[in-house]
């Protein structure tokens, strides 16, 4: 855990949020800043700067996390209609918490290119 890193706060409970799912890798809740009608932020536990900091050894973890956000999706009710997953890195990714995040995003049509 890095101690002052917002996410690893939110992985180990000193700070609450509102879960829509969990397991012992990974925990996803909706984003404070939404920018779609349903957005929701899928973190890992570990702590991981970015996808560029993503080790051999964490391919595991990363492969789980993909797997899993059909299902978180369909928990939030956007499987039947689609979804966007995005990965920001970095300050000109737009990248703002420097703990790995998968943004899920949808109820509502995405449009391309995004911003």
């Amino acid at each position: 855990m890095q101690q002052d890193c917002i996410f690893c706060k939110i992985a180990a409970k000193t700070i609450p949020v509102n879960a829509v799912y969990e397991d012992e890798y990974l925990i996803a809740f909706p984003d404070i800043k939404p920018a779609a009608p349903v957005h929701l932020l899928v973190i890992p536990k570990k702590h991981i700067d970015n996808i560029l900091e993503a080790a051999p050894e964490d391919t595991a973890l990363l492969g789980h996390i993909l797997a899993t956000i059909p299902k978180i999706a369909t928990i939030a009710g956007l499987a039947e209609d689609g979804f966007r997953t995005v990965i920001n890195t970095k300050d000109n990714g737009g990248q703002t918490v420097y703990h790995l995040h998968f943004h899920v995003l949808g109820g509502k049509f995405m449009t391309w290119p995004p911003g």
